[in-house]
């Protein structure tokens, strides 16, 4: 099984968009991450997928209406041959009926498209803890996972020590990961190389270790991660400044070679 490490272009707007192209690709980055292009720049962003050789994930994000905002937005995504859409779907306070209603017949939506769909476990969403996202994978059999596990280190206010059991099952429904490091007081570590954060990153090491091996068990041919840091206000800031204290492209790159350098292990 192949490690793909694709870019996000979050935080990445003070650039052109051929600058941002140049750079991922030079890089090494297998491919980006964004909602699609808007109309001004549809035709630009096809072409310098083409020059510089990336592949492309999509995003959707549903409200109002999520069935039909679901289906309108893979309807769009599905023009960019994309490898694989991530969605932000449904919410958090929706019942649970609705919940599953919902996402019955967003696995019966996404299989008409014929794209992988994933979606992620995020704040503000209905997978927004490890129990509510467990009681959704038991009761929908085709549902899979973007995991961003750092929401869930803020939700539940730990580095979910007591969700052992659960994270294990959870772990085999995964097939795309967005590799931020959260904490248990916030979505993202200033620098995950920093030694004050060495407990946070073994944790979600060891989560993203576990995907890694059930998606290789389960005869997946690659297995997608985006180190998913973002700008301010994710990334920390200095009071009246609002300078960063860390460079975001930098730490972004770290993290893809420490994902390039523990996937051997991970795999052994």
């Amino acid at each position: 099984m192949k490690l793909k490490v694709f870019k996000s272009l979050w935080g990445m707007e003070h650039w052109s968009l051929e600058e941002r192209f140049a750079r991922i690709a030079d890089a090494g980055y297998a491919g980006v991450e964004s909602p699609p292009p808007g109309p001004e720049e549809e035709k630009l962003f096809r072409e310098l997928l083409e020059r510089y050789g990336l592949e492309y994930s999509s995003m959707a994000f549903t409200g109002g209406d999520h069935l039909e905002s679901l289906r309108s937005q893979l309807e769009r995504a599905a023009s960019f041959s994309p490898v694989l859409v991530n969605v932000h779907s449904a919410k958090d306070d929706m019942p649970y009926e609705e919940q599953l209603s919902f996402y019955r017949q967003a696995v019966e939506i996404e299989r008409s498209f014929g794209i992988p769909v994933v979606h992620e476990t995020h704040r503000g969403r209905a997978m927004y803890t490890p129990w509510t996202t467990e009681r959704l994978l038991n009761d929908v059999s085709g549902l899979r996972l973007c995991a961003d596990f750092s929401h869930w280190c803020v939700v539940c206010e730990s580095l979910l020590e007591d969700q052992a059991e659960r994270m294990a099952g959870i772990t085999a429904r995964a097939s795309y990961v967005h590799a931020r490091v959260g904490h248990a007081e916030g979505p993202q570590v200033n620098h995950p190389a920093a030694p004050e954060h060495a407990e946070a990153l073994a944790a979600h090491d060891a989560w993203w270790r576990s995907i890694a091996r059930h998606r290789r068990d389960q005869g997946a041919d690659q297995l997608i991660f985006v180190p998913e840091f973002g700008p301010p206000g994710y990334l920390q800031t200095l009071p009246f400044t609002r300078q960063p204290v860390s460079d975001l492209w930098e730490v972004c790159l770290w993290m893809k070679n420490y994902l390039e350098r523990r996937w051997d292990e991970w795999l052994a």
